[in-house]
């Protein structure tokens, strides 16, 4: 059974949020635990059930449920295994381009994943306490983007925000836009793709198929931006729904892969390209190697205020680049996608 205390408001607290005078005097309490203590009413002010934001007066009972010893010990050890290095810091806070305190948007660069694995030791989610806020609230992950994709990635900073915004990517309230080079150019412009997608197996665990009758639907709109004769095109690509590598897989099937795929493109004709300098070998190279995929833009409901989140992630430099060989211009493009909404 939890050692309870008893505490009593002072003058200079009245009018203190709940959450922020527990932080302040009662270190050895997590945010978690008081949150989720709160949550079951088990912290109580006056013998009433707490809410984290009330607001304290002076004389007021506060009555908490203290986390034993071994509570505390497993909170130290959590809290040193999590701890960052400056540079970790001062990277994962280069990364944000949108923090209204309660959802944060990233650019997460290629070739950071987001979530640990057995061979991945640096990842977002290891990342997330170099963004707490000053009452030690660490921001927690609503999606997810591969690991190879660049671009806009949000966080919530509540779990009342967590909870809403995992309902509207599952609910598809979030309208998300990719940017990608593909080649060669589409026969058709635009379009649909409607085809179901399928887990691979055995060998192939890793790597999704196209499968109407077993796989899970998925459709994706699609639109050519620019052309670079007939060798690749600047797309933009609308995932309606959100299967596994379903842009990539989509473009497959439509003879348009993703330049730089190279789990879904077969060749790499990048490097063969008229419309890059025969100079640029080393251009080329980066091509091959690199996904051009981008989470360019996410539109969506704010989860707790009114009005809408329109967030856009600049393409990264890397990518840039081989847009700027191409030829294309990447400063004014719009939503193609817009007259469907």
């Amino acid at each position: 059974m939890r050692n309870v205390k008893h505490f009593k408001v002072s003058a200079d607290d009245n009018g203190q949020r709940l959450d922020r005078w527990i932080k302040a005097n009662v270190p050895e309490l997590s945010y978690g635990l008081a949150q989720k203590l709160m949550r079951k009413g088990q912290i109580r002010v006056d013998s009433k059930r707490a809410k984290p934001d009330m607001r304290l007066e002076e004389g007021q009972d506060i009555r908490i449920p203290m986390p034993d010893a071994k509570e505390i010990a497993a909170k130290k050890h959590q809290e040193h295994k999590r701890k960052l290095s400056p540079a970790d810091i001062d990277f994962i806070r280069s990364l944000v381009i949108y923090d209204d305190g309660d959802v944060i948007a990233l650019n997460k660069p290629y070739d950071l994943a987001v979530q640990g694995g057995t061979k991945t030791r640096r990842h977002v989610d290891g990342l997330l306490p170099g963004l707490k806020n000053e009452l030690g609230i660490v921001p927690r992950l609503v999606h997810r983007l591969d690991k190879d994709t660049s671009g806009v990635l949000l966080l919530a900073r509540s779990a009342e925000a967590a909870r809403r915004l995992g309902a509207m990517f599952k609910g598809r309230e979030v309208k998300k836009i990719y940017w990608a080079l593909i080649s060669p150019v589409p026969e058709h412009h635009s379009g649909t793709i409607r085809a179901g997608i399928l887990k691979g197996v055995g060998g192939r665990k890793e790597k999704m198929l196209v499968d109407d009758d077993k796989g899970k639907s998925a459709v994706t709109e699609y639109a050519v931006l620019e052309a670079a004769g007939s060798e690749a095109a600047f797309a933009a690509f609308w995932p309606r729904t959100g299967r596994t590598h379903q842009i990539r897989v989509h473009a497959q099937l439509i003879g348009s892969p993703i330049i730089g795929d190279r789990k879904y493109r077969k060749e790499r004709p990048e490097q063969e390209f008229e419309h890059i300098p025969a100079e640029a070998d080393l251009d080329r190279l980066d091509m091959s190697r690199r996904l051009h995929l981008h989470a360019r833009r996410v539109i969506l409901p704010h989860p707790l205020k009114k009005g809408r989140l329109d967030i856009s992630a600049p393409l990264p430099p890397e990518l840039l680049k081989s847009w700027r060989l191409l030829g294309f211009e990447t400063n004014s493009k719009t939503d193609p996608f817009g007259h469907m909404d």
